[in-house]
């Protein structure tokens, strides 16, 4: 075999995406097509009420059934040791000990977990199980819970909220987001396999690394004694970055039959095990003078979470951040709901504050009577983040508003709502800005390489669709000239170097230091190897040394070319292989740090029907150097068609009399389609962030959903008159009575 075939890494079309051409011939595999020898299948029994007590489980029929292998619940189960008792499951962090108690926290709970010889023959087996539960009272309705919930601070309060109470010109508003669901296209799968006390799971995941210190610390065991792999994952937007029920589930199973296990989860299961946006409340107030300053700004926010895991979305975060507002007070609370485990999803939190902060400072405008971009110039918080007092790295929010406005032909925007009409049609354009935090976490990456030149780039992070694999192979080809041709990537696998997970827009800007330090360390190998036959090559620094696809130079005068396979030869190499790793230094003591987008649509709204049309709309990202012009383009437009999705039509139903969902299918919880997008245009700023790494890149994926959706809001406003604070927008609330 040759040498890519031997670690196999896949090659691919020169100017495509690394994955391409595993993904198009079934080569490269996603968690539930993973073949195991010996395997068996599993199904979850889940509870029919929303909260209480099992007081028996019936399993005498289910055990009866053709292929049966065994059944775990509270009553019988392998011990999980991170689950001992209630003080080491509030230490675990992880939520709901599932198989570890009799209590019945929501309706969908795993109560049980058939497994059997096929997954046909689990699937009967499961119908078979019965429960009897004590039943208790039980709470699903946010907006009646919300009331008694107590408000807190968040974060630093600037200012005085009472030297702005008389200004001439304020909004008090409430707004309110109904839950939305992840719903990516790829199901969640886990498959179980355990060898002695050594554990391989193949699972769904944003983070291979994480699932690995997860279950190591639940079960006790060294984390090398635990392989993951997560090589391809189809959609994530959040969902695949913590460690879920049904994951363990898996791994007990696997434990209890000694052997693999396989648990999919079906699509109404998606919708209540694996997290979700939480429904949310959210109360502004702000005020200007008649220049449109904005002197201070008061917000409030709740949002929904289980009772057994009080997660905190972090609505108000991004209030701290856009803008100057001298004087600032946050608060927020979470409400506890019999409901599964809401998690971050896509511009987690950020995205919810941002509708209430946009939709209210473009309420002002229009009392101003002031161009809703010309408002946001004059109190853009350019040069340093007013939350920490820090300079930004770089923040070209502004000039993002401008090309924006340009782009979508702001100069036609009628300064009077409800004043342009083409037939039933009314017609409107909005605006909005977002902005998030551009982290970076330590990433490591390693490399093997070959005698003629070929080059495997290795790093544990997973490449969720977001590019990340053809960015490292760029970053490697644009630093060393060697071609793309003979560059291979492997990831998603927790053996290769360790990297954190791919969400909160850290991939690349976390990787790609990685990369440029491994490459480094790739030069200096190769020179420490040159320097006992050439003295030119001693002490040389990484700076000064030269790839190519044949061989290692100096940029000094004469070169000093030497082929790899003299390299090779002369200190009787097969392979080289290094590794390095990369991450944050006392640039964040110096620096802040941010990607932005500038949000701009036009809309057409039915008078009729209420039906809207976003029939244009436009994204200019501020995200840094843009590795990978077509992913990146791609990342922003997805995020954007989210962003329709949760202004316009997302929004999943509760059984408040039963404590179910409603409509968790495909069928009855509606999201965008291409129907309902228009072609997005988007164009990047595309300047380096010269500090945050040393490839420049801030990150993007989560910018291009913050904004997106009170970008459409204030757009129907500016077409209707009408102004909409609940999402989503449906053409019913047209005709309901304010």
């Amino acid at each position: 075999m040759g040498f890519f075939d031997e670690t196999e890494a896949y090659p691919i079309p020169v100017d495509g995406r690394v994955e391409a051409l595993a993904k198009v011939t079934g080569k490269g595999k996603y968690a539930a097509e993973y073949e195991v020898d010996n395997i068996c299948y599993a199904v979850l029994v889940t509870s029919e009420v929303p909260s209480g007590k099992i007081k028996s489980l019936q399993l005498d029929l289910a055990k009866q059934a053709e292929g049966v292998l065994d059944i775990i619940s509270h009553l019988k189960k392998p011990a999980v040791p991170g689950f001992a008792d209630e003080t080491k499951i509030k230490e675990s962090k992880f939520g709901l000990p599932v198989f570890h108690t009799d209590t019945v926290f929501f309706k969908g709970q795993p109560i049980a977990l058939v497994i059997a010889n096929t997954f046909e023959e689990a699937v009967y087996a499961a119908s078979l199980v019965k429960a009897e539960y004590e039943k208790a009272p039980f709470e699903v309705d946010f907006n009646k819970a919300r009331i008694n919930t107590e408000l807190k601070p968040a974060g630093k309060e600037r200012g005085n909220l009472n030297a702005w109470k008389n200004l001439p010109f304020t909004v008090e508003q409430e707004y309110n987001i109904a839950e939305e669901v992840h719903n990516p296209m790829e199901m969640h799968t886990t498959i179980a396999q355990w060898d002695g006390n050594k554990l391989k799971l193949y699972d769904k995941s944003q983070g291979v690394n994480g699932v690995q210190k997860t279950i190591s610390g639940l079960f006790n065991l060294p984390v090398d004694h635990i392989q993951v792999f997560s090589e391809f994952v189809g959609g994530g937007f959040g969902s695949g970055l913590k460690v879920w029920p049904h994951v363990l589930a898996a791994v007990l199973g696997a434990k209890q039959v000694n052997r693999p296990v396989k648990l999919m989860l079906t699509r109404p299961q998606m919708f209540h095990s694996v997290g979700y946006r939480p429904a949310s409340w959210q109360k502004i107030k702000l005020g200007a003078d008649s220049t449109g300053k904005i002197f201070g700004i008061h917000h409030q926010a709740k949002n929904g979470c289980a009772i057994y895991d009080p997660f905190s979305d972090g609505i108000t975060r991004v209030t701290r951040l856009i803008y100057q507002f001298d004087n600032l007070k946050t608060e927020n609370a979470v409400v506890p709901l019999n409901l599964s485990a809401p998690t971050w999803m896509r511009g987690p939190g950020d995205c919810t504050g941002d509708f209430a902060v946009e939709s209210a400072i473009d309420e002002l405008s229009y009392q101003l009577k002031m161009n809703p971009a010309e408002l946001r110039y004059k109190n853009l918080a350019l040069h340093k983040n007013p939350d920490t007092g820090l300079p930004w790295s770089t923040n070209y929010l502004k000039e993002a508003i401008q090309k924006g406005a340009e782009m979508i032909g702001w100069n036609q925007r009628k300064v009077i709502p409800n004043s342009e009409t083409d037939g039933d049609w009314k017609i409107g354009y909005g605006m909005a800005v977002g902005m998030w935090n551009a982290g970076r976490n330590k990433a490591s990456a390693g490399i093997v390489m070959d005698r003629e030149g070929n080059i495997i780039l290795q790093t544990a992070m997973t490449d969720i669709g977001t590019g990340t694999g053809t960015g490292m192979m760029n970053i490697l080809h644009d630093a060393t000239g060697i071609p793309k041709s003979k560059i291979k990537i492997q990831l998603g696998n927790s053996d290769l170097p360790p990297a954190g997970s791919q969400g909160g827009s850290t991939g690349m800007s976390s990787i790609s230091g990685a990369v440029v330090a491994v490459i480094d360390a790739l030069k200096l190998k190769l020179s420490e190897y040159i320097a006992s036959s050439d003295s030119a090559y001693k002490n040389a620094t990484a700076k000064d040394i030269l790839l190519s696809d044949t061989g290692v130079s100096l940029k000094t005068k004469g070169q000093h070319f030497v082929p790899y396979q003299k390299i090779w030869e002369g200190n009787n190499l097969t392979l080289l292989e290094v590794e390095a790793s990369s991450g944050p230094g006392d640039e964040r003591s110096k620096y802040s740090f941010c990607s932005s987008a500038a949000h701009f649509c036009k809309v057409r709204v039915n008078s009729k029907t209420g039906k809207i049309v976003v029939e244009k709309m436009v994204a200019v990202v501020d995200g840094g150097k843009v590795i990978n012009p077509k992913p990146a383009t791609n990342q922003i437009t997805g995020a954007a068609v989210g962003g329709i999705g949760m202004a316009l039509m997302e929004k999943q139903l509760i059984d408040e009399r039963l404590g179910g969902l409603i409509g968790n299918d495909l069928a009855g919880y509606h999201f965008p389609v291409n129907a309902d997008a228009p072609i997005i245009e988007v164009s990047f700023i595309n300047k380096p962030d010269p500090n945050i790494n040393p490839s420049g890149a801030k990150g993007l994926g989560e910018v291009g959903i913050i904004g997106v959706a009170p970008a459409i809001a204030n757009a129907v406003f500016n077409a209707t008159g009408k102004r909409f604070r609940d999402l989503p927008i449906t053409p019913e609330k047209f005709f309901e009575k304010s």
